[in-house]
């Protein structure tokens, strides 16, 4: 991807490109999402980066995850698409982009723990989605905003009980009742 992007800023310099790419929302079995520290500007950002010429976006977002964690990622859920002037973003060097980020969630693969490798990286952490570092890079706002409201949601529409609706029985039953989350 290095030799494409390069190419095109050859030719148009530090101007504004228009990117696709993926990112994915990696959580943990708390709703928890995983960040890294990128090392060119220290802010956090979710795993992910730009579509090379020939890959599909959903291999793209599992690439970046292998490159980026050195995890392998199951089954990818589509959470959204992202665009616009919150996904815009000025690289320290000066280089302009317009991404539009197809944005995928996975469950973190079970007892594994990412390993960054230094270059784009530094480190990686857990962080509720409604907690984001105060660092966090200006794409990534929208997104997780928007996973923290959907998983609100959920949590808000879990039932507080079982019964058999089909029976008219809304009963508690002793082993149900309100979740603690």
């Amino acid at each position: 991807m290095h030799d494409y992007v390069s190419g095109l800023r050859a030719l148009v310099g530090h101007r504004p490109l228009i990117l696709p790419g993926a990112a994915v929302l990696l959580t943990d079995e708390k709703g928890q999402v995983l960040l890294l520290a990128r090392a060119d500007t220290g802010g956090w950002g979710l795993p992910g980066g730009l579509m090379e010429p020939g890959e599909c976006l959903e291999d793209t977002g599992r690439r970046e995850v292998l490159e980026e964690t050195g995890l392998r990622v199951g089954e990818l859920r589509l959470f959204g698409v992202y665009s616009g002037v919150d996904q815009f973003y000025r690289y320290p060097n000066g280089d302009e982009v317009h991404n539009v980020t197809v944005v995928y969630r996975a469950p973190l693969p079970e007892n594994s723990t990412p390993q960054v490798e230094g270059r784009e990286n530094t480190d990686w952490r857990l962080f509720p989605p409604d907690q984001p570092p105060a660092t966090l890079i200006h794409p990534e706002k929208p997104i997780l905003t928007d996973y923290a409201r959907a998983a609100a949601r959920l949590r808000v529409q879990e039932p507080l009980h079982r019964g058999d609706a089909s029976r008219g029985d809304r009963r508690p039953r002793p082993d149900m009742g309100l979740r603690g989350r």
